[in-house]
């Protein structure tokens, strides 16, 4: 789902898809690092890491920037499950208010989203579900 919906700043996405993306990409930087930490050793010099380890960095520099956009959109979809705005997420680039901005995020990430349909589409867990008028 998260590259099919690669710029869909539309609808909402689970927990189930965030984590996984998220988890997924931790796991690709990790591996990247300690990749670059081995190949650094080889044909390094007193300057620094090798040239292997250079080659490592440009491809992890790479793939953040291949995953950026796809990863903000899926972070608006997960902010619509809980029936908050995406806009919210402009308020990380200020300086100072961007940290609180972030941990707020977290924590919205781990809240489990609107049960039934809500504004911005309906409930990707039970997609069939008919809203309750009487909540």
């Amino acid at each position: 789902m998260f590259f099919a919906r690669y710029t869909d700043f539309q609808g909402r996405s689970r927990r189930s898809e965030y984590w996984w993306v998220q988890l997924f990409n931790f796991l690709v930087m990790a591996v990247g690092m300690v990749l670059a930490g081995i190949l650094g050793s080889i044909g390094a010099s007193s300057d620094g890491p090798g040239p292997l380890a250079y080659l490592v960095f440009v491809v992890l520099v790479l793939y953040a920037l291949a995953v950026l956009i796809p990863g903000i959109a899926l972070t608006v979809r997960r902010l619509h499950d809980v029936n908050i705005t995406g806009w919210i997420l402009l308020a990380a680039l200020i300086p100072f208010i961007g940290s609180l901005v972030g941990i707020a995020i977290f924590v919205i990430s781990l809240i489990p989203g609107t049960v039934g349909p809500n504004k911005y589409g309906p409930d990707p867990k039970n997609p069939g579900m008919a809203a309750d008028t009487f909540v």
